[in-house]
């Protein structure tokens, strides 16, 4: 049995949230929940069993942590500063990234071969 993605948002408030889930939506994947702050990421991680998490960099790297101990296998993709999210999987710099840093697609440019 096939099942979309799931995909969770994290931000530190609300309307940081609701910028980060109109940036995130897509009929590719299912967006699940919504998480404003460490303590609900945590309890909205194990409610929805998301497959990524996008999460704001201004949660920094203890939402990284907390995502990785509730979830240990999730893909993080962190939005911003690239130091604030810290261990993530992915990053985007801009939100209009963010679609793509879920699909894992290199950003603009594309990898740096040597």
């Amino acid at each position: 049995m096939c099942r979309a993605l799931r995909v969770l948002c994290a931000a530190p408030d609300r309307e940081r949230l609701t910028v980060l889930k109109y940036a995130t939506v897509s009929s590719t994947w299912e967006l699940v929940g919504g998480a404003i702050g460490l303590d609900q990421l945590e309890s909205q991680i194990r409610e929805w069993a998301p497959d990524v998490v996008v999460l704001d960099s201004d949660l920094g790297t203890e939402g990284v942590e907390r995502a990785r101990t509730a979830r240990p296998n999730v893909r993080i993709v962190g939005i911003g500063s690239a130091d604030g999210a810290d261990g993530a999987d992915g990053h985007a710099d801009s939100i209009e990234e963010v679609r793509s840093a879920v699909l894992g697609v290199p950003p603009p440019g594309g990898p740096v071969r040597t």
